[in-house]
């Protein structure tokens, strides 16, 4: 199984949709990594600098219903390509979320208080993440930890890698 964390980009909002993280524009292209610089192209927040704040980041922190919209694999695609593992938010549009798993990513839900929490760390924040123990501490300007669940199904696909790996390995 893949490592999960490492340095957090922080999107501070509610419903940031499949278009602006990756727009549909792009849709024609036909490898994953064609997408690669067009990752949140239209994701517009106050200090928010798409081409240096994704280059560093592993982890994406958000808020509410992310991923809500058109239900393409590609806004999955993106993240995969330019190394982020892992999104942490209060929910997930339901197929977004199941996407993230199939490609063999982790979609981790907190409540609001505990996104409040990380939003409050402030600077350079990494994340451990342990998968088997449904645990992850965030250090930031102090260190947090919290648990998560996952199903079993989904922790099925991530330890093989995902939905492709996971059907090589069982079928």
């Amino acid at each position: 199984m893949k490592t999960f964390g490492g340095q957090a980009l922080f999107l501070d909002r509610n419903d940031i949709n499949t278009d602006e993280i990756i727009p549909a524009k792009y849709l024609t292209e036909n490898s994953k990594l064609a997408l690669k610089p067009y990752v949140l192209e239209d994701l517009k927040l106050p200090g928010f600098n798409v081409q240096e704040d994704i280059a560093r980041a592993n982890v994406v922190v958000t808020r509410a219903n992310f991923g809500c919209g058109s239900s393409r694999e590609h806004a999955v695609w993106v993240f995969e390509v330019n190394n982020i593992n892992t999104v942490i938010g209060e929910s997930f549009a339901r197929i977004f979320r199941q996407n993230m798993f199939n490609c063999g990513m982790l979609a981790i839900e907190l409540s609001k208080e505990d996104i409040d929490t990380l939003f409050q760390l402030g600077g350079d924040v990494i994340f451990s993440i342990d998968v088997e123990n449904e645990t992850l501490t965030a250090k930031g300007n102090k260190e947090v930890s919290f648990s998560f669940s996952l199903n079993s199904f989904d922790k099925d696909l991530l330890v093989a890698g995902g939905w492709l790996a996971y059907a090589d390995q069982k079928f």
